[in-house]
């Protein structure tokens, strides 16, 4: 019987690597310590009006991104992505009441 195809290459990876060509089980994920990453943090002592500043700037913008991706979707996809601009809209509204209640004079 003749052969129409070539054998596969052998494998010239070190065996120092095999062991991490594996991927690991979701129980190695699960029971791997975690940390928190430090190298984006929010500074501690940042007042609440700047906190809140930010939160209404960051979801406007992600608002005007999801409008932008709507514009070139159809039918369920655009309909779940206009929830998410309506969920952020919400989102968004409350965090401008709760600006308007930092600013009110005591």
């Amino acid at each position: 019987m003749i052969k129409h195809s070539p054998n596969p290459p052998e494998s010239n990876i070190p065996a120092e690597f095999e062991s991490t060509l594996n991927s690991p089980s979701i129980a190695d994920i699960k029971s791997a310590p975690r940390t928190p990453c430090s190298l984006f943090s929010v500074d501690p002592g940042a007042s609440t009006e700047t906190l809140m500043t930010y939160l209404v700037e960051t979801l406007a913008s992600v608002d005007v991104m999801v409008h932008h991706l709507v514009d070139h979707l159809d039918g369920e996809s655009r309909n779940a992505l206009l929830g998410i601009s309506n969920t952020i809209m919400l989102a968004e509204i409350t965090a401008n009441r709760v600006l308007d209640q930092i600013d009110t004079p005591a």
